[in-house]
C-alpha cells in the first residue's frame, strides 16, 4: 500500500526526521490561507498522487505570493497529471501540499527497501539526489553507496556514519545525518514497510538535514495490525478494479489486453499470461483467486474481472491442490446466473476433484467452452475473441 508524500512526512516527522512546515488543502482558497498560516515569502504547492516525476508533470509550482499559490493550486486540483510512472492513463489531483520554500545547498537520494534476495534491509543512498534512483544508477553509478542491515540488531551507529561520511557530509552534520538515518529506519521497521524514500534529503542553506521529498509502501499483508496506516489508504489513487479486488482478498493486477484471466497460483497467471501471448492473444490482467476458492470467492473473481470492459472473453484456468475443482466449477455455474455473463468463458480444469467439476460444468447446459490443456485453452481464448 502506497500512501502520500504528506503521510509519510508526518511518520518520517515522529520518528525525529526534520521535515519543512506545510499544510494541506482541498481547494485554492485553502491552499492560499495555508500559505498565511505558515507565514515567510516564498511557498510551494505539490500535488498529492502516488507518483514520482509530479514537477515535470507540472505538479510542483514554487510561489512567491498568496495569489500565486492560489493560482497554482486551482490549476492544479482536478488536473490529471501524466509522469513516467503512472502510465497514459495518469493520476487526478484531489489534493495538494502547501509548504514553506527551503534553500537547497545539496541534494541526497536515501532509501530504505526490503531485500528479498539477502532477505534483509538495504540501505541505498547517493549524493546525486534530487531524481529518480534508475537515473542516478544509469547516469552515476559510482555515487550509489549500498549498506545490509542485519535485522537483529537493526542500524549501527558505525554504520550511519559510515553512510554520511561516503555521502561526503560535513563533520558537524554527522550527528545528525546519524540520528536521521536511524529514524528513518525505525519507520521502516516498526511500521512494517517494503519501502522508504527519502529523495531529495537536503543540506539547507544554514547546513540542516531536511526530507524535502519522501516516499512508504507498507505490507498489505501487516495491514491489520496497523490500522493508523490502513486509515492513510487513498483508493482515488488506485485503479478501482485492483481495490475491488483487494477488499476481496483476491490478488488483481489491471493490463491492456481483452482476454480476462482467472487463475489460481501465481506461477499459472504468469504461465497463463505468457500461452495466451503465444496464441496471438493479450491478457486483460492478472488475477489469483488464492487457494480455498469457494464458490462465492470464483463468483467475486468473475465480477472483478469483468468491471473491465475491455474484457471480451474469460479464461478460467485452475490446478487445483488446496482448491477443488468441483467448487470451482459450481462458482462459474453461479456466475453464469448471478453475474450476467455476457462473453465466452472457457474454462480448464486440472487436479483434485476434477471429474466432478467437468461433470458439473458439462450437465450444466451452459455455453462454457472447455479445454484439457493450457494450451489447449488459451487457442481457444484466442479463437472466441473472433467468433
Amino acid at each position: 500500500m502506497d500512501i502520500h508524500e504528506y503521510q509519510a512526512k508526518e511518520i518520517l516527522g515522529r520518528f525525529g526526521v526534520p521535515v519543512p512546515q506545510g499544510g494541506l488543502a482541498y481547494s485554492p482558497e485553502q491552499a492560499s490561507y495555508r500559505a498565511q498560516e505558515l507565514g515567510g515569502e516564498r511557498w510551494v504547492v505539490k500535488a498529492q498522487i502516488h507518483s514520482g516525476g509530479r514537477g515535470e508533470a507540472g505538479g510542483v509550482k514554487v510561489c512567491a505570493s498568496y495569489a500565486e499559490v492560489e493560482d497554482a493550486a486551482a490549476k492544479m486540483l482536478g488536473k490529471r497529471l501524466v509522469t513516467r510512472q503512472t502510465g497514459a492513463q495518469g493520476k487526478t489531483v484531489f489534493r495538494l501540499w502547501i509548504e514553506e520554500a527551503v534553500e537547497i545547498a545539496q541534494e541526497i537520494y536515501l532509501g530504505f527497501v526490503l531485500d528479498r534476495k539477502t532477505e534483509r534491509v538495504m540501505v541505498v543512498a547517493s549524493a546525486a539526489g534530487g531524481m529518480e534512483i534508475e537515473e542516478i544508477a544509469h547516469e552515476n553509478p559510482d555515487s550509489i553507496l549500498r549498506m545490509v542491515v542485519e535485522p537483529a540488531v537493526g542500524l549501527q551507529d558505525f554504520q550511519a556514519r559510515e553512510l554520511a561520511f561516503g555521502l561526503g557530509l560535513d563533520t558537524a552534520q554527522i550527528g545528525r545525518a546519524v540520528k536521521l538515518f536511524k529514524g528513518a529506519y525505525r519507520a521502516f521497521r516498526d511500521l512494517d514497510a517494503t519501502m522508504v524514500e527519502i529523495n531529495p534529503l537536503i543540506v539547507t542553506g544554514a547546513g540542516e538535514l531536511m526530507a524535502l521529498d519522501a516516499k512508504m509502501s507498507f505490507d498489505d499483508n501487516a495491514l491489520f495490525r496497523r490500522p493508523d496506516i490502513s486509515e492513510l489508504r487513498d483508493k482515488s489513487q488506485e485503479d478501482p478494479r485492483e481495490s475491488y479486488a483487494s477488499d476481496r482478498g483476491l490478488s488483481y493486477v489491471g493490463l491492456q489486453g481483452n482476454i480476462g484471466c482467472m487463475i489460481n497460483g501465481a506461477g499459472l497467471a504468469m504461465a497463463t499470461m505468457d500461452m495466451i501471448k503465444l496464441a496471438g492473444g493479450e491478457p486483460a490482467n492478472f488475477l489469483d483467486i488464492g487457494g480455498g476458492a469457494s464458490p462465492e470467492r470464483v463468483l467475486k473473481a468473475f465480477r472483478t474481472v469483468l468491471m473491465d470492459d475491455s474484457v471480451k472473453v474469460v479464461l478460467v484456468n485452475i490446478f487445483a491442490g488446496i482448491n477443488r475443482c468441483d467448487w470451482v466449477a459450481e462458482g462459474v455455474v453461479q456466475a453464469f446466473t448471478q453475474a450476467e455473463i455476457q462473453v465466452p468463458v472457457v474454462v480448464r480444469l486440472a487436479g483434485t476433484n476434477v471429474d466432478e467439476g467437468r461433470r458439473i460444468i458439462a450437465e450444466s447446459g451452459l455455453p462454457i467452452i472447455t479445454a484439457d490443456t493450457l494450451a489447449d485453452a488459451a487457442e481457444k481464448a484466442v479463437a472466441a475473441l473472433a467468433a
